[in-house]
């Protein structure tokens, strides 16, 4: 198989599978009892997880500290700390029920790529970081990216007082991860101190196993907005309300979910690329003999387009003020949650991505992502580039999400000679292409 033995030995020895699959393993073993694989942010297991990680980040010769932002950060130094920080990560928190892979390949493949370049007895010229960013899935806070944003300098003040379910708030819950939220009032690092950003992920699509393609090098990722919508109508005994006199929250947010849906679908037939979702409902009372009286969504828009982004809301909310609160009587307001915009990487990572696919003798193709990640936001901070591995059938944010030893392997390989080419072709804290 291209890329394997016989062909560029010298960098096969510098990484080890057994040690990337120990870690992968160990990693996944911080999850709920019967319910694979979750690992919230901000709960006990996470927190395990995370010193486990930590400790592994001194063992691989790392260096280790935890921002005002909760990111977990693994420095190994180079000769020449003026030159900027290549950094490379992701996050290891997951969604419910969600994947074993999703974040935590890109997180432990860079430390392999530390680990495997501090063990070469070759010191970089750049200071390499690890970094895991603290969640990044969206939390119970209703924010995603946490630590990215708050390295990033885009997680405004008001954020920080979004509660969970149980009323805390999320800078209470920056600070228990180890952060100091009174210092997020700005970006946490400076564009002068990083020379690029690189991130490892599962595709969490099909096109790169429909393809036969082993690597993904990604161009631009989506931006996402999320908003809380809130249908407010009357609770009532089901029994004694007859239908004529309810005023039904579910009913009408039923409703306002299959128009997000149809809505959609016109956008995307004859405007470009636009998907949008309502993933979460909450009902109060929430019982088995009463109306709903409120119910909650959150509705999550994503394109490539800024203007398609922007477009989306207006148009759902001028329906649903005739066909939802008129005809049913109901009332709905709407809070935005959080907004990321679409990013571009930056051509020079790109093109350095792509080549050190080839010089490894891997196939390569050039794609989007439809997913939000961390390097979206690191792209405020420096140039920014991605790659994909192949995962089973496109499975994500699922339990059956699953990923081949070699494919992760691969994806290690390209991430280190990326990141090592980056040192050798970057003086002065530049990337390739860029002044």
């Amino acid at each position: 198989m291209p890329g394997r033995a016989g062909q560029d030995t010298y960098w096969q020895m510098k990484l080890r599978e057994d040690r990337l699959q120990m870690r992968l393993d160990r990693l996944s073993e911080f999850t709920v009892p019967g319910r694979p694989w979750t690992r919230r942010a901000f709960t006990e297991r996470y927190a395990a997880a995370r010193d486990w990680l930590q400790n592994e980040m001194a063992l691989a010769g790392l260096t280790t500290r935890v921002d005002a932002g909760g990111n977990l950060i693994g420095t190994l130094e180079g000769r020449e700390p003026a030159h900027g920080i290549l950094a490379s990560g992701s996050h290891i928190d997951t969604v419910v029920d969600g994947g074993r892979y999703d974040g935590i390949l890109g997180v432990v493949a860079a430390l392999e790529a530390a680990q495997a370049i501090a063990e070469s007895g070759k010191q970089p010229g750049h200071t390499i970081e690890v970094i895991d960013f603290l969640s990044e899935e969206p939390s119970d806070y209703g924010v995603s990216c946490v630590g990215s944003r708050a390295m990033s300098g885009n997680l405004p003040t008001d954020l920080l007082e979004y509660t969970n379910p149980s009323g805390e708030r999320l800078g209470e819950a920056i600070r228990r991860a180890g952060g100091a939220p009174e210092k997020l009032e700005g970006p946490l690092r400076g564009k002068e101190e990083l020379a690029g950003f690189l991130e490892l992920h599962i595709e969490q699509g099909r096109v790169l196993e429909s393809t036969g393609t082993q690597i993904g090098v990604v161009t631009n990722i989506v931006g996402i907005r999320r908003y809380e919508i809130v249908v407010t109508g009357r609770a009532d005994h089901s029994g004694t309300t007859p239908m004529n006199l309810r005023q039904d929250a579910l009913v009408g947010a039923s409703r306002i979910v299959e128009r997000v849906n149809a809505q959609a679908r016109e956008l995307q037939a004859s405007n470009g690329y636009l998907v949008a979702t309502v993933g979460k409902i909450s009902v109060r009372p929430d019982a088995a003999n009463a109306v709903p009286g409120e119910a909650r969504l959150t509705l999550e828009v994503r394109s490539d387009s800024e203007d398609r982004l922007a477009g989306f809301l207006d148009p759902l909310l001028g329906w649903a003020e005739e066909a939802v609160c008129r005809q049913d009587a109901l009332q709905i307001e709407v809070r935005r949650l959080s907004a990321t915009h679409p990013t571009d990487c930056a051509e020079p990572i790109v093109d350095t991505l792509a080549a050190s696919a080839a010089e490894l003798g891997f196939s390569s193709m050039k794609m989007p992502s439809g997913a939000g990640h961390d390097a979206a936001h690191m792209a405020r901070l420096c140039p920014t580039g991605m790659l994909f591995v192949p995962c089973l059938d496109g499975r994500s944010h699922c339990p059956e999400e699953s990923i081949t030893m070699e494919d992760a392997l691969n994806g290690a390989r390209v991430l280190t000679r990326a990141l090592l080419a980056l040192d050798g072709t970057a003086p002065k804290g530049a990337v390739p292409g860029k002044s």
